[in-house]
């Protein structure tokens, strides 16, 4: 389910950028973002923000690839760095792509669905995306990436925003992702799981993720990062498993 303030606006759309005349600054929007502290000073879900904000995004108008994920965690919240943990290096793993690649912002932009570290629950986990940030930023930061040539949504909060509402939860989103790709067309869209070793259990129950998906998740970030956007031949899959 979908938490109120983490829905996309209606109506709907699969995250394209806007046209030339309605483009935001990237840097502009990016600037004034990291200077919001609305989590902390007017919430609008729950309690304020127990700690400092400290927004966490990368990106320039001319990034190919969106990395669309879920929020910062305390690492990513102590340096300023996305994805600066184990986290980060399964992802990046997963892309292929050395922490150089990763974090060149010129290539690669990186907005989590809340821009700030939400804190803590009661288990130790991370909590979820706070819901005030979505609504405020989203939309104006994504219509500040006109040359996007690839998304990958990471985790529920992601998918829902940038897929639209859809049967079953991650395991039946991620498991459509041939449909997904085939259905978007420029920027091209995959759904993963977030890379937390908290999804160990789910990848070994999946295997087809590494076997299948993986391989096609390569060569889409290999094409987005190296050619023109628009230009590339699409990366194909195997035929789709019984999984």
């Amino acid at each position: 389910m979908t938490h109120r303030g983490l829905e996309p606006p209606a109506p709907f759309a699969l995250a394209m950028p806007a046209a030339p005349a309605l483009q935001k600054n990237f840097a502009q929007t990016a600037a004034a973002l990291r200077a919001c502290r609305i989590c902390r000073d007017a919430p609008r879900f729950g309690a304020p923000l127990p700690h400092e904000p400290r927004p966490v995004v990368q990106g320039s108008a001319d990034a190919r690839l969106l990395i669309a994920s879920q929020a910062p965690g305390n690492r990513a919240h102590r340096s300023g760095v996305p994805f600066n943990d184990p986290s980060g290096i399964r992802l990046r793993a997963w892309l292929g792509l050395s922490e150089a690649a990763f974090y060149d912002a010129a290539k690669v932009a990186i907005l989590p669905m809340g821009a700030c570290f939400p804190g803590l629950d009661a288990k130790g986990g991370d909590r979820p995306p706070r819901r005030e940030c979505a609504p405020a930023w989203r939309t104006e930061l994504l219509a500040g990436l006109p040359r996007l040539d690839l998304i990958l949504v990471i985790g529920q909060y992601a998918q829902a925003w940038h897929l639209g509402p859809r049967p079953g939860g991650l395991t039946e989103t991620v498991a459509g992702w041939r449909d997904i790709l085939e259905a978007s067309t420029r920027p091209r869209i995959l759904p993963l799981p977030h890379p937390s070793w908290r999804n160990n259990g789910w990848l070994r129950k999946n295997p087809w993720f590494e076997a299948e998906l993986l391989p096609v998740l390569r060569a889409e970030v290999e094409a987005a990062l190296t050619d023109a956007p628009g230009e590339r031949i699409a990366a194909r899959g195997p035929s789709p498993s019984s999984a």
